[in-house]
C-alpha cells in the first residue's frame, strides 16, 4: 500500500492544500559543535532513515504508523531538516521514528505530522546552520544504492538531506521483494555521490534511473532535478 502510493506520487507537484493541512516528515540531523559528521555520511544516513520509516512494519496496513505515513504520502510530500546536538538529540530519540548511523553520522527521520502539530522538541530546533564542507567519499559499499547529486546545483546539507530522502523513497517501489529484503538487511544503505557534469548528463537520459524534481519551496527553482537514484 505505502509503496504503491509512493510510486504514484509526483514529488514536484504543488497542490491546493492549505498550510495547516500540510504534513511533513521531520528529519533531525545530529551535528555536534565539537565533532561534526562528514557531509557525505550524514546525507547517506538521511537517505536510509527516510525510506526506513516508510518501510517499517509499523507503517504497514494495520500498523500504528500506517495512517500517518499514508496521509503524508497521499498529500504533498515534504521533509524538513533540522539540526540537533547534545540533549536536543537525546530528546528526539523519544519521538516515533527511525535513527540510522553511517560512519559516525546520525539522522533520525520522524513519523510525518501536520506542520501545525510539529512536536515541541522538534519545532525549537534550528533549520539553518546545517551545512557541512564537501568531502571526498571512499568506495561505494557493497549493496549500497547509488544516489547522484546534481553537480550544477548548490544546496545546503539540510536541503540535500531531504532530497536524498525523496530519492531513496522513490527508488523503493522499483525494487523487487527480494531486493527490498536485502536492502533492509543492510539498513537501507545508500551511497551519495556527485558525478561530473558529463556523467550527470549521461545518467539523466538513462531509462533505469529515478529522478527527484524539487517543488522549489527553498534554495532551488521549481522543477529542478536534484538527485538521481540508480
Amino acid at each position: 500500500m505505502i509503496l504503491d502510493l509512493i510510486a504514484s506520487r509526483n514529488y514536484a507537484a504543488k497542490n491546493d492544500l492549505g498550510e495547516s493541512e500540510v504534513r511533513a516528515m521531520p528529519m533531525v540531523l545530529r551535528i555536534e559543535r565539537t565533532s561534526p559528521p562528514s557531509r557525505t555520511a550524514l546525507l547517506e544516513a538521511a537517505a536510509a532513515s527516510a525510506v526506513a520509516v516508510c518501510l517499517d512494519p509499523r507503517a504497514d496496513v494495520g500498523g500504528e504508523w500506517h495512517e500517518a505515513v499514508r496521509a503524508w504520502v497521499a498529500g504533498r510530500i515534504r521533509k524538513v531538516s533540522r539540526r540537533a546536538r547534545g540533549v536536543q538529540w537525546d530528546a528526539v530519540q523519544e519521538l516515533p521514528g527511525v535513527t540510522i548511523t553511517v560512519d559516525g553520522a546520525s539522522v533520525r527521520s520522524l513519523l510525518p505530522v501536520l506542520v501545525s502539530e510539529t512536536p515541541r522538541e522538534v519545532a525549537k530546533l534550528q533549520i539553518s546552520g546545517s551545512d557541512l564542507p564537501v568531502d571526498e567519499p571512499g568506495p561505494v559499499p557493497a549493496g549500497a544504492r547509488l544516489l547522484y547529486v546534481n553537480p550544477r546545483v548548490e544546496m545546503s546539507a539540510g536541503k540535500l538531506a531531504a532530497q536524498v530522502g525523496h530519492a531513496s523513497m522513490l527508488l523503493a517501489p522499483r525494487l523487487s521483494e527480494d531486493e527490498l529484503k536485502e536492502w533492509a538487511s543492510l539498513d537501507y544503505r545508500c551511497a551519495v555521490r556527485t558525478p561530473s557534469v558529463a556523467e550527470w548528463d549521461s545518467l539523466i537520459h538513462r531509462g533505469d534511473v529515478v529522478a527527484v524534481r524539487d517543488a522549489g519551496f527553498t534554495e532551488v527553482e521549481p522543477g529542478t532535478t536534484t538527485v538521481l537514484a540508480v
